[in-house]
């Protein structure tokens, strides 16, 4: 068997893991895709969350091995994600302004 391309991972996401996310106010994207090891960073309301970690093994990990037995393991990367990084500079602009 070969390994899933970004595309169809992608799309397996798309359909069957983010509208999940989504009932949570969360979002996930994929850092890479590199010899069967998925790296995600968990967005929205999910990227802080204590369970994020959980979510991704027992989501994100479980529904892609379904889809695509090659696929290793997903790897959750952690760490200041960009949305996190844009409301926080939205808000130091508001509070400079006044």
């Amino acid at each position: 068997m070969q390994e899933p391309s970004l595309k169809e991972v992608n799309q397996a996401i798309d359909e069957r893991i983010r509208p999940k996310l989504a009932l949570h106010g969360g979002d996930v994207r994929i850092v890479e895709l590199i010899g069967g090891t998925l790296k995600v960073r968990m967005l929205g309301r999910c990227s802080g969350c204590p369970s994020a970690s959980l979510t991704a093994e027992l989501l994100i990990e479980s529904e892609l091995k379904e889809i695509f037995p090659n696929l290793k393991q997903v790897i959750l990367v952690s760490g200041v994600s960009d949305s996190l990084l844009a409301e926080a500079s939205k808000l130091l602009a508001e509070n400079s302004v006044s």
